[in-house]
């Protein structure tokens, strides 16, 4: 019962409506699964002494010089709107970053959106790309979100299978495959949440003729490219020439500067590209957040040794962790950026789902059934190392004892 004052009267109304709230929901909402990921958050927070693996956010805190300049931001009252596709100065910010990390250029007067998270910036491609009916290549595993977004568009989700085989890398032939008269768009993230997997730029090559002959948008979600351990140089899909103009490029500061809850994304792509999502969120969105985006000034510009300070914590955790599940008996491919890693748990003769359920029941660790990230993932966990190497041996330890009882 809720009570509301009105003209000094108190009025109550009872949440007794007789209604099919199911039934007044959209179908593309109704068709849609809650997030995998979600579930075993939720069970674990409500598990005393329970180890949680399973959620991608950086352990570190935001940097200092960035936390400084936020509440510097704050006490000087930049507390209003920007303009509507972001800060001058930080979209400047980010086009010479582009330019001298990535040699990407894009100009930042009509080429950059400024969002709120990568995940808003992948909702306005999609949006402004999909039409009901249109297909859009999704390479899994993939992130949660991808096929989700699709649907909800009225858009046809088509899973491009990667395997560990391969390395997780998008192979010609499987593409060459999945490419009909309906396709409008592929959705690529590499490195990859959930396996970890860079696309070499050799097998990038490979897929560059097939991607010049059809009139595919290309959309590629880089957000954690600074979180990379190849000895190789980093490449990106739109790095190729014939390609950069179809590419919609997508990052944001989240992962590489610990900056998940400043809610700081960007997009960039051609202008008429652009323009089109640009119309969206300005619906959607008046501004991304006016702290942040002071913020993430100092850190695009001054934290860059942070970033390599933090991604070297990651290597060290990744190389111990693939060992740790290797000599278990979990094979486990090596995952050269993020800071995921994906091994298989067929071994074991469980799906996906119930090896998580019994190790969270059994010994209290969290981790995240495969096939949350797509079918194809069945027979796989996603391990996030996003933990101190304390946390992450003690899980390990608890992992092995439910693997010996097995």
């Amino acid at each position: 019962m809720y009570t509301y004052p009105l003209g000094g009267v108190l009025l109550s109304v009872k949440g007794n409506v007789k209604m099919n709230f199911e039934k007044a929901l959209s179908n593309a909402t109704n068709s849609i699964k809650p997030s995998g990921i979600r579930k075993y958050f939720d069970l674990t927070s409500q598990m005393k002494d329970a180890i949680s693996l399973g959620i991608g956010e950086p352990d570190f805190i935001t940097p200092e010089e960035i936390r400084n300049a936020g509440s510097a931001a704050l006490s000087a009252g930049k507390t209003k709107y920007t303009s509507n596709c972001g800060y001058e100065p930080l979209k400047e910010a980010i086009s010479e970053y582009l330019n001298n990390r990535y040699q990407l250029q894009y100009n930042p007067e009509d080429e950059i959106v400024v969002t709120v998270g990568a995940s808003e910036a992948i909702d306005l491609a999609i949006r402004a790309l999909v039409d009901p009916g249109d297909e859009v290549i999704i390479v899994e595993p993939c992130f949660v979100s991808y096929t989700a977004i699709v649907s909800l568009t009225g858009g046809v989700p088509v899973s491009l299978t990667t395997r560990s085989e391969h390395d997780f890398m998008v192979q010609p032939e499987d593409l060459e495959a999945a490419i009909t008269d309906k396709t409008k768009a592929i959705m690529f993230s590499y490195p990859s949440n959930p396996t970890g997997a860079v696309m070499t730029k050799e097998a990038l090559e490979k897929l560059v003729p097939i991607l010049e002959k059809h009139d595919i948008v290309i959309i590629t979600d880089e957000i954690y490219s600074e979180l990379y351990y190849g000895e190789e140089p980093y490449t990106s899909i739109a790095n190729f020439p014939t390609l950069y103009d179809k590419t919609i490029y997508i990052s944001g500061f989240s992962k590489a500067y610990a900056m998940t809850g400043w809610r700081l994304g960007y997009l960039c792509a051609n202008k008429t590209l652009t323009a089109a999502m640009a119309k969206i969120h300005q619906y959607l969105i008046m501004s991304a957040p006016t702290v942040a985006q002071y913020a993430a000034i100092v850190a695009i510009n001054n934290c860059y040794d942070k970033v390599l300070e933090m991604r070297a914590e990651y290597d060290e955790r990744r190389r111990f962790i693939v060992d740790r599940l290797n000599k278990m008996g979990l094979t486990c491919f090596e995952p050269k950026g993020a800071f995921y890693c994906f091994p298989s748990i067929q071994s074991t003769h469980m799906s996906s789902e119930e090896f998580c359920d019994n190790l969270l029941a059994s010994k209290k660790v969290a981790v995240i059934p495969g096939n949350a990230f797509g079918d194809c993932g069945e027979g796989h966990i996603r391990i996030s190392y996003a933990y101190s190497l304390d946390i992450i041996n003690e899980a390990m330890e608890r992992m092995e004892e439910f693997l010996k009882e097995l």
